[in-house]
């Protein structure tokens, strides 16, 4: 008896690689191959760079903080600890935006900070 090779689900298993290889140059979209590796390999860098970009983001909503902050003499560690004993709950995200947006609304945040760190050197 004859071996089965599988016919057409193996064709419209490979097709489904090539489209996922499609706009890969030379062998990377041709050769089955070299298509199973370039396809494996992007699928690895996206997941690895979907993690990346919130780091990235979180980096710079971080450094545009420091620099509003540091406009308005103050550091960045002790605004987010400040922030922390103000009991304002806003991510760094957030406070990027208002930051940029609405320097007065981020002035009154930042003071609130400063009254509230003042009280606590005061005590501790």
């Amino acid at each position: 008896m004859p071996r089965a090779l599988k016919g057409a689900a193996r064709r419209q298993a490979k097709v489904r690689w090539f489209r996922l290889a499609k706009g890969n140059r030379g062998t990377r979209r041709n050769c089955w191959r070299r298509v199973k590796e370039s396809v494996i390999r992007a699928g690895v860098y996206a997941y690895r760079d979907r993690r990346r970009i919130k780091r990235d983001y979180r980096r710079l909503w971080i450094t545009r903080i420091n620099a509003a902050v540091r406009m308005r003499d103050m550091s960045y560690s002790r605004f987010v600890a400040g922030l922390r004993a103000a009991n304002i709950r806003l991510n760094r995200k957030m406070l990027s935006e208002i930051a940029i947006n609405d320097p007065q609304g981020f002035d009154r945040i930042v003071e609130q900070v400063k009254s509230v760190s003042g009280q606590q050197t005061a005590s501790g």
